[in-house]
């Protein structure tokens, strides 16, 4: 497996760690989490870290969607490329800070975190 298909598997997984987070502030402001409507729970919570927590990993999922289909043909028409894993690194990079920034409500780095990951795909 090429370092970009580790990047991608690695970005994979970061919906899951913002969507654990969300889950714990969720099920400590509720009491309880709602598994039958948990996404209308999640939208009662009040702003702060658990909503940033949900934001982060709808957003996780999103840059997924862009980064995936890059990956792909990378690894399929130049599997040797020296570019691909330096992008796909960043790329990881700069998702991780995008999470960690949206979780402490930072905003500008988040956003500039947010525009790199997407040149980088």
């Amino acid at each position: 497996m090429t370092i970009p298909f580790y990047c991608l598997l690695a970005g994979a997984i970061l919906p899951y760690v913002w969507a654990t987070t969300s889950t714990m502030i969720r099920k400590k402001e509720f009491g309880a989490l709602d598994n039958n409507n948990p996404r209308v729970q999640a939208a009662k919570m009040a702003p702060g870290p658990g909503t940033r927590a949900y934001s982060a990993q709808m957003n996780a999922w999103e840059a997924l969607a862009l980064f995936t289909p890059a990956v792909v043909p990378a690894h399929l028409f130049d599997p040797g490329s020296t570019l691909a894993p330096i992008l796909a690194l960043a790329w990881l990079g700069c998702r991780v800070l995008h999470g960690v920034f949206y979780l402490a409500d930072i905003a500008t780095p988040r956003s500039a975190m947010f525009a790199m990951g997407m040149l980088s795909s």
